[in-house]
């Protein structure tokens, strides 16, 4: 009896002191890390998201880079840091793969994060520096099982959404390429531009205004139906290789054991920041758009991370894409 009253005594005691720490929470600024280099999409959305979310939360965001092995550099810092709610951490669909393609992990991509919710799906673009050969994706399939051995594709490490979209590029042709994985994809569109590289398969945040500037060459994009920002460009289906579809999904968490009130306090401000018309403009300028309210929350980005795990580990084991 005087046990259970201890532990009555003790949980009410940890209930007001976090309440009493979401009611003062932000007081001071809050730091969102970003597992790949500036200038990538990733960084992009963050960036749109941060200031949003610093306005209604009264306190500003700032974006620190932790790039390098696909996001799981990052990924590792937020798992060890103190959760307290000013340590944030904005991370794509490669969250959800790193459990497959990294064989040794020092975290837990379900047990060490507290969700705070969806952000956006962006589609992907296959582009490529601007004086490549290839007119289309048909004439770029046959240059690139011809040419396997000089052809050059970037991406920003294993588990990135440039090396996914590559990998099931490569088994959809059935042919291998030479990759050149960079800290982010920010670097390898530099590279791309400069011609340094070939091609890669980029999210549309990156992508369209180098597209629209025709300063690379667009293939195709990698959803079912055309993106508005980028009407004359085809599908992956239309221009040739049916049924390639990847969608990048982005998602807001904070390190395990962030009190509840103050992750609420955070979704409460994702969704604030989710409706703002700037960031909303910003998005459609990108390719993209807003996830729907009901997705932007903890509960909606821990069931859609699950699922993610389930559906990428098989096709990830198939592929024998695995990293040290």
């Amino acid at each position: 009896m005087k046990n259970k009253l201890l532990k009555s005594i003790l949980g009410v005691a940890l209930l007001s002191s976090a309440l009493a720490h979401a009611q003062q929470y932000p007081n001071k600024t809050i730091t969102m890390i970003v597992p790949f280099a500036a200038g990538g999409p990733t960084d992009t959305v963050a960036r749109l998201v941060a200031q949003s979310m610093g306005t209604q939360l009264k306190q500003q965001i700032i974006i620190e880079n932790v790039g390098g092995a696909g996001g799981t550099i990052g990924a590792a810092r937020v798992a060890k840091a103190a959760p307290d709610g000013y340590t944030l951490f904005l991370h794509h669909i490669g969250h959800s793969t790193a459990p497959t393609l990294y064989r040794k992990l020092s975290y837990n991509s379900i047990d060490n994060f507290e969700p705070i919710g969806l952000i956006t799906d962006v589609p992907m673009t296959f582009v490529a520096r601007k004086d490549f050969p290839a007119k289309d994706l048909k004439e770029l399939l046959a240059y690139v099982k011809a040419n396997k051995d000089r052809v050059t594709y970037a991406n920003a490490g294993v588990g990135s959404a440039s090396h996914l979209c590559g990998m099931l590029f490569m088994t959809a042709i059935g042919t291998e390429l030479t990759t050149v994985p960079y800290k982010g994809t920010g670097p390898a569109m530099n590279d791309l531009l400069g011609g340094q590289i070939d091609f890669m398969c980029d999210q549309t945040t990156n992508t369209t205004g180098q597209i629209k500037g025709e300063k690379i060459k667009v293939y195709g994009v990698t959803t079912k139906s055309r993106v508005p920002s980028l009407p004359n460009v085809p599908t992956m289906n239309e221009a040739g290789l049916p049924g390639f579809e990847v969608a990048v999904w982005h998602g807001l968490y904070a390190p395990k054991g962030t009190p509840k009130p103050v992750v609420d306090k955070l979704a409460s401000a994702l969704q604030y920041a989710l409706k703002d018309p700037n960031v909303k403009q910003r998005f459609a300028d990108l390719g993209t758009e807003p996830v729907a309210q009901n997705r932007a929350t903890p509960e909606a980005l821990r069931t859609h991370l699950k699922s993610e795990i389930d559906k990428w580990a098989p096709i990830i084991k198939k592929a024998g894409a695995y990293a040290d």
